[in-house]
């Protein structure tokens, strides 16, 4: 056991999502964990749309958060993420695409939200390099904000024709349909333009014009974000570590996930501040920097991708995730360290443990994810009855 850890490392998932220094994703993440009992985050490091869908069915549902690399997928499309999105909530975990971002603030804004993959649009969780500077960071929650914005805004169009009165005729034409007048509405706003265009009548055969109404309503909520999800207290599990697994009434938790509700539409962000590769350039002046950047940002950073963890000061309450698992320690020979769950979790004070190979490669990968979910989760009991002895003296 690491000989200094900070208070939050001695807390349960569920206590820490009770605090208010937390994004609102940051939230529902911690108390996800909680009520599913796994901490396991699985790398899906695979090349085909078919292959990441396969593994998301495969593996859901002992994660709380699957890791992709949209990039490396040849074939990533609409309906790659039709179907990530069904299975994410089905399956009950988060989508969190490792795309990295390091560019100034205009770029990363347009590989956030535009090009093939649109990231902005179904992953909740991205990371980003800070070698640029902080405004990486703000850039990339500006492009969130936007995405909200869009998402909460709602435009339709109606087109009708209809045929307007002889010329010859007595009294004057249909008149188009007057504009609603605005509600004071808290939660929408409608704003109707209506343009009429006459046909063109070039006389020949007498034909009367007809009208085109085109009218084009607006519709907005004015709710910036999803509400932070509130747990109910029947969702309070108490001391997870003195549950049985074996025993766990899998009804029940089909309820208190159910009553979780979905995610907040809300985009979060991890810093990139330690790496698993050997010999990388990650000085302890950087790590500190991210550290530093992410307080400054407490409503869009909600932790970091790095080897321990990160909180320090007394208002931290940081998610820390880390990659390079694998229940032995050692190498790939390409530069990959990996540590085992006991030492990320209970040693490191990690949050999440990220599992790549050691699950991708296995003949049964729903079994190997079980196994590393129990492992993950041992260590975290682990960590917390050594908080309780710290407390206690024993």
């Amino acid at each position: 056991m690491a000989t200094r850890q900070h208070s939050t490392a001695y807390q349960s998932y569920y206590e820490r999502s009770e605090a208010d220094n937390l994004t609102p994703l940051a939230t529902y993440l911690l108390r996800l964990i909680h009520l599913k009992r796994t901490n396991l985050c699985v790398s899906a490091d695979v090349t085909t749309s078919n292959a990441l869908l396969r593994l998301a069915e495969e593996v859901g549902d002992h994660i709380c958060i699957l890791k992709t690399h949209a990039d490396i997928i040849a074939d990533f499309n609409d309906k790659t993420i039709r179907g990530l999105n069904e299975l994410s909530r089905r399956k009950k975990f988060l989508v969190f695409e490792d795309r990295k971002f390091g560019d100034i603030g205009n770029t990363v804004q347009l590989q956030y939200t535009g090009g093939s993959l649109a990231i902005v649009r179904w992953a909740p969780i991205v990371n980003a390099h800070i070698f640029p500077g902080a405004a990486v960071i703000t850039s990339l929650a500006e492009a969130a904000s936007k995405a909200i914005t869009s998402y909460n805004t709602s435009v339709s169009t109606d087109i009708s024709a209809s045929p307007a009165p002889s010329r010859a005729g007595s009294g004057p034409g249909e008149e188009a349909e007057s504009e609603p007048e605005n509600e004071d509405d808290d939660d929408e706003d409608g704003d109707d333009d209506t343009d009429e265009e006459p046909e063109v009548d070039d006389g020949r055969n007498g034909r009367k014009q007809s009208v085109v109404s085109v009218s084009t309503t607006i519709s907005t909520k004015t709710e910036a974000i999803s509400p932070t999800p509130q747990l109910k207290p029947s969702l309070s599990r108490g001391s997870t570590e003195e549950d049985d697994e074996e025993d766990e009434d899998e009804d029940m938790l089909k309820s208190q996930l159910e009553a979780l509700g979905p995610p907040p539409f809300y985009r979060s962000l991890l810093l990139l501040a330690q790496m698993s590769s050997e010999a990388n350039f990650f000085t302890p002046e950087y790590t500190a920097a991210c550290v530093r950047e992410a307080r400054n940002n407490r409503d869009f950073v909600m932790g970091f991708i790095a080897q321990r963890g990160l909180n320090s000061e007394p208002g931290d309450n940081f998610i820390t995730m880390t990659p390079g698992v694998q229940k032995a320690a050692g190498g790939d020979g390409k530069g990959q360290q990996y540590n085992t769950p006991r030492k990320v979790v209970t040693e490191q004070g990690a949050d999440v443990i990220i599992v790549g190979r050691g699950i991708l490669n296995a003949g049964d990968r729903r079994k190997e994810a079980l196994e590393y979910r129990k492992q993950g989760w041992l260590a975290y009991e682990e960590r917390l009855r050594a908080g309780r002895s710290r407390r206690t003296g024993r």
